[in-house]
């Protein structure tokens, strides 16, 4: 709570007096604000995301692609269009009509604005005073006999304009606290709308590496069909030679035929990923014109920018989201608390008073007043239960704030883990392809000179086709923990600071 000194007794008497009312208002106001200060909470105090320190880099896998060894870089920020750092026309141009034309980003701004727009309309109605005009006309009869007198009944027409004035102290800052209340609510959207672009640009990049994935796996489930077709006609002249036998061809038929069966759920998820990329960019799925993407068409970031946690909560807008709700429970406690202080108003009229229109701005018209109310709770037991109430939401914000931060933190933890065991992955899994395509070869030359048979080369053929497969996704999996650590570390948020509500105080609130 914050007290304005009160002036000497001797040097206010004779100031009171000359002093423009206007004045006085203002030196009257702004002298409290009972309720607890805000205060940004403390960054946690770590110096890493995991118990054990990362490695520099991940592992390389020089022969396939997004087998890039990433460095993990210290940074102050990410860049805001991180996408791009995957160098893909396509995708930019995607995420970019998404951020124009997505309802729920449009929803989000619309959000941000109706809390900007509130503001205003509070700060517009307690911080000055409030000032109407009026003018008005009416006719009145009156009886004489009542009054004892002759002459029956008399009317006469009445005119009166003026202004009225009225404005409330706020001389322990509920009006200051409900502004600052409102302020915080406007941040908190506004950061709501950073985490909805941030959201909507990583799921556009998810889905079209899903999309990349599934072409690949579809286009490699294909060309295996095709090679064991292939196999397959070979097998049926054998027979015709008398070299194989029909178990063989049908053994090979069924594995055919099993491939061909993986076929249509690898379509239904693709189609199902560009419908969802229809709807995040605002078109309609029956008539979206979305590009088709490979995993080729995208590059490896060779750089891994990671904030240090002191600066990382500032980048985050969960983080900063939560922080603009506690400070709007602190500064809603403190309205709860002034709530049981006086309450002080002004109210005061100018204008005049005639009978006839022409003498109604005349000095003799003239009519004032100066109405000066006081309301003091003496017993009012909701109020003390409605500050109580207050106190606990502001204890369920910080906990609140507490568990976002804990959660991002997890976040961040899982992701760079994530990175570097991908890594390792997609080099153990590039090396069992190969490996596999090696024993196929060396089985297909076998089977030609008859030491080999036609049942080790369908084991040959089902490890090659389930590593490609396994390879393929691996492959999308590192462009996946790419996408998710520029998400962990804020994604380039816009606005650092909150641009409103620590505008409307110049202190910060604690954490109870």
């Amino acid at each position: 709570m914050h007290d304005c000194p009160a002036p000497a007794h001797s040097a206010w008497r004779p100031l009171r007096a000359s002093l423009p009312v206007g004045f006085v208002l203002i030196a009257l106001t702004g002298c409290t604000a009972v309720g607890p200060d805000f205060h940004s909470p403390a960054a946690p105090d770590v110096a890493q995301y995991t118990q054990t320190t990362l490695p520099k880099q991940n592992q390389a896998t020089n022969s396939t692609a997004q087998g890039t060894a990433q460095s993990y870089t210290p940074a102050q920020t990410v860049p805001r269009d991180w996408w791009k750092q995957f160098h893909n026309p396509a995708l930019n141009a995607l995420i970019a009509r998404g951020l124009t034309t997505s309802p729920t980003l449009t929803a989000a701004e619309a959000k941000f604005r109706q809390a900007q727009q509130t503001f205003a309309a509070q700060a517009g109605s307690t911080q000055l005073p409030q000032v109407n005009g009026k003018l008005a006309a009416q006719s009145q009869g009156i009886n004489n006999s009542a009054f004892g007198q002759n002459g029956g009944k008399r009317s006469f027409e009445l005119y009166n304009a003026g202004l009225s004035v009225t404005y409330n102290l706020d001389l322990f800052g509920a009006n200051r606290r409900a502004l600052e209340a409102l302020a915080a609510q406007a941040d908190y959207q506004q950061y709501e709308l950073e985490a909805a672009r941030l959201s909507l640009a990583g799921n556009i990049a998810i889905q079209a590496i899903a999309q990349a994935m599934l072409n690949e796996q579809i286009a490699t489930t294909e060309a295996i069909i095709r090679s064991q077709q292939d196999q397959l006609d070979l097998v049926e002249k054998r027979i015709k030679l008398g070299a194989a036998t029909r178990s063989d061809a049908l053994s090979l038929q069924t594995q055919i035929q099993q491939t061909r069966a993986t076929l249509p759920p690898l379509r239904t998820k693709r189609a199902q990923a560009n419908h969802l990329l229809a709807t995040l960019t605002g078109q309609l799925p029956g008539a979206a014109s979305i590009p088709q993407f490979t995993l080729a068409d995208f590059v490896l970031p060779d750089t891994l920018p990671v904030i240090v946690p002191s600066e990382w909560v500032r980048a985050r807008p969960d983080i900063q989201a939560s922080e603009a709700l506690l400070h709007a429970a602190s500064a809603q406690y403190g309205v709860a608390v002034s709530n049981l202080y006086p309450q002080i108003n002004l109210t005061g009229t100018l204008g005049s008073q005639s009978i006839a229109p022409e003498k109604l701005f005349r000095p003799d018209s003239l009519i004032w007043s100066l109405i000066a109310g006081l309301t003091q709770p003496i017993f009012n037991g909701g109020l003390k239960a409605g500050a109580d109430a207050a106190h606990e939401a502001l204890s369920a914000a910080a906990a609140n704030y507490q568990q976002t931060v804990l959660d991002g933190l997890r976040n961040v933890a899982d992701v760079l883990r994530a990175s570097t065991n991908d890594a390792d992955t997609l080099a153990a899994q590039t090396a069992a392809e190969q490996s596999a395509q090696a024993s196929l070869t060396l089985i297909e030359q076998q089977l030609k000179l008859g030491s080999a048979n036609y049942l080790q080369l369908l084991i040959a053929q089902q490890q090659v086709a389930q590593t490609r497969l396994l390879t393929l996704t691996a492959r999308a999996q590192r462009l996946n923990d790419t996408v998710a650590l520029y998400q962990a570390m804020g994604g380039g948020m816009t606005s650092p600071a909150p641009p409103m509500a620590k505008n409307t105080t110049t202190h910060d609130t604690p954490t109870p």
